[in-house]
């Protein structure tokens, strides 16, 4: 009960985006997920908002009633939005202090999920939601295919075709082809070797007769008549470990030591575990977000071209599976989904969609080893001068004794070593962008962390406005306990991925953003015509993505291969202090070189762009300052 208490004095609103409504479903099609999930956990500690647009009535009884079920919903229109929140792309949620904002699909999700556990921890299922290590859809859009496929281009293609279908032959959206290629790789899960033993056992027992197991486990398994997507020896171990968790059971249990030929079988030689839900084996968040995405996806393919249904044997399966997950059908029938009764589908992989072998995976393909040093690399960049800007004021500090005790790094929970250099990197950055700011603008720390930057220029700069952005909740907590010891009341503090931030802003700033994200606060700085002041990290991690392909600039492009760029990031992370000093020297070079490639970009879209070693370079082995003025 106390759990209980705590949640409904903590009231948080909901906003959520509405367009219109048609067929049993909310648009747009995250409004239709976040209210789904809202229904699978019973969900009622949020006061939800739609957010209409000019051109939409307010009059709610345009909602039909059996859309949204057991939810009391305000309609609101953008203007009335809280200032935080008009910064955001929706869904958002607020705290009632109106200074802490979640946003984004995902966060948002992952949230309800959370908050349901808490009002009531009985519902342990709701966790199970999260995943393995609790990071199902963690991961940011921008780096991570697979949650960018669930969270982004799923949702958006699935509702350009509902807008465009018409009596002609559809064109079925990639998206949905990659999903189904998805779903015929390999599961990998923390323990597939035993469960792929397991398998194999099964497999030299019988073939496809039932399995030979010595436990009976209460799983509902007899409820799958429906999983034509596994085969029949599959479902004995895949469908039985996957509903056994669901019903929160033990997996079955193995207490005889395997056979030999199974304990020796090489690890090449086991079966693949195949998929009963989108992740793999268990249910999860990303099922949630796909139900109400490819539900309406098969409306309009079953109802105007049933025949292409044949083309999606696993997508369909997966449909009717996910069915029999408790408490589904429930929450689909509040959310006004009644599910489709598909044909069954007896297929095989030569009669799926014709392009399926065409579609590009859905995680991102690893570089084949590179071979050789950086060397032949750099001498192709002869032409190019590998030279630091100066620093503007090499000995200014900030005078640490008189700040208060929470403006300091020291407050967080790191070594006296470790707080004496991020005093030093502060150091840099805030005199940088304590020389640009003037009254009134608007700053952003961007992959803020637990706030070490943005708190610092929150108490320098009272009459700016600061905003932290950071995907990581805790951090983002233990940054505004530190502000509230401070009374700080120019700060904001927004739990997002950065494309989930449509503020405009003067000065972005980033400390140690890993690898691509330094080039997302970059582009995100110049799209809104802000200053730039980054400390780049983690360069081995920068690689080709949806939205940047390396080199960037055109001086580079003329010179370097993206497999050349990546041997100059690859060497740029070896600068550890405890690595050979000519071997660092390297690392600084090959820093610089691609920070310049950084610096270049950015020129060539109107700036003025500086690149400055922080002083003293010992503050940190990434010790690159990148400074960028619109001209």
């Amino acid at each position: 009960m106390k759990a209980i208490k705590k949640s409904l004095t903590e009231e948080e609103y909901l906003y959520l985006d509405f367009s219109h409504q048609t067929e049993g479903c909310i648009f747009p099609l995250h409004t239709s997920v976040t209210l789904f999930l809202l229904s699978y956990c019973d969900c009622k500690i949020f006061k939800i908002c739609l957010v209409v647009t000019k051109e939409v009535s307010r009059d709610s009884s345009l909602l039909r009633d059996d859309l949204i079920q057991d939810v009391e919903i305000q309609i609101i229109s953008r203007q009335e939005l809280p200032p935080i929140v008009q910064n955001c792309c929706l869904p958002a949620v607020v705290e009632r202090s109106d200074n802490f904002c979640r946003a984004g699909l995902a966060v948002v999700l992952r949230h309800i999920i959370q908050k349901s556990y808490e009002a009531d921890p009985l519902k342990k299922e709701l966790l199970e939601l999260l995943g393995f290590k609790k990071t199902c859809l963690k991961a940011c859009a921008e780096v991570s295919q697979w949650t960018r496929l669930c969270e982004l281009t799923i949702p958006l293609a699935i509702e350009n075709f509902l807008r465009e279908s018409s009596d002609q032959p559809p064109t079925i959206p990639v998206e949905i082809l990659q999903l189904e290629k998805k779903l015929s790789e390999p599961v990998r899960v923390h323990n597939d070797d035993k469960l792929r033993r397991q398998k194999l056992k099964q497999q030299k027992a019988d073939g496809v007769g039932p399995p030979l197991t010595k436990g009976k486990a209460k799983s509902k398994v007899h409820t799958q008549e429906t999983s034509e997507g596994l085969d029949s020896s599959s479902k004995s171990l895949e469908l039985k470990v996957a509903f056994s968790k669901l019903t929160v059971q033990e997996e079955p249990a193995t207490t005889n030591r395997e056979p030999s030929h199974i304990r020796k079988a090489k690890a090449s030689d086991l079966p693949p575990l195949e998929h009963v839900f989108a992740e793999g084996l268990y249910f999860t968040l990303a099922d949630i977000v796909l139900l109400p995405c490819i539900h309406h996806f098969l409306v309009i393919i079953s109802r105007k071209f049933s025949e292409k249904l044949v083309e999606f044997p696993l997508l369909a399966s997966w449909y009717q599976r996910i069915q029999e997950v408790p408490g589904v059908k429930t929450a689909a029938s509040k959310c006004g989904i009644q599910f489709l009764h598909l044909p069954k589908l007896l297929t095989t992989s030569t009669e799926q969609h014709p392009n399926l072998c065409e579609v590009p995976g859905v995680e991102e393909q690893s570089d084949p080893l590179f071979i050789g040093g950086p060397r032949p690399t750099m001498a192709k960049l002869m032409g190019i001068e590998v030279m630091f800007s100066p620093h503007p004021c090499p000995t200014w500090t900030l005078d640490w004794n008189v700040l208060p005790a929470a403006v300091s790094p020291k407050e967080g929970k790191m070594s006296s070593d470790r707080a004496l250099r991020k005093q030093q990197q502060l150091n840099n950055l805030v005199y940088v962008v304590t020389n640009q700011a003037k009254p009134g603008d608007r700053i952003v720390d961007f992959c803020s962390g637990g706030g070490h930057v943005g708190i610092v220029l929150a108490h320098m700069l009272p009459s700016c406005q600061v905003t932290l952005i950071e995907n990581k909740e805790l951090s983002l907590i233990r940054a505004k306990k530190r502000s509230d010891e401070l009374g700080l009341s120019n700060i904001w503090f927004i739990q997002a991925n950065m494309e989930y931030f449509t503020g405009m802003f003067n000065i972005g700033v980033a400390l140690h953003a890993c690898g691509v994200a330094t080039d997302m606060v970059i582009e995100h700085c110049i799209k809104t015509r802000a200053s730039f002041v980054t400390c780049p990290c983690c360069y081995g991690f920068i690689q080709n993505t949806s939205k940047f392909n390396f080199p960037k600039s055109e001086q580079f492009k003329k010179t370097l291969s993206y497999k050349e760029h990546m041997i100059l990031c690859r060497f740029a992370d070896q600068t550890a202090v405890q690595l050979p000093p000519q071997r660092r020297l390297i690392g600084k070079q090959c820093m610089c070189l691609v920070d310049l490639d950084r610096a270049r970009a950015a020129e060539e879209c109107g700036y003025s762009v500086q690149v400055i070693s922080m002083e003293p370079e010992s503050c940190s082995p990434k010790n690159n300052m990148i400074v960028g003025v619109p001209i």
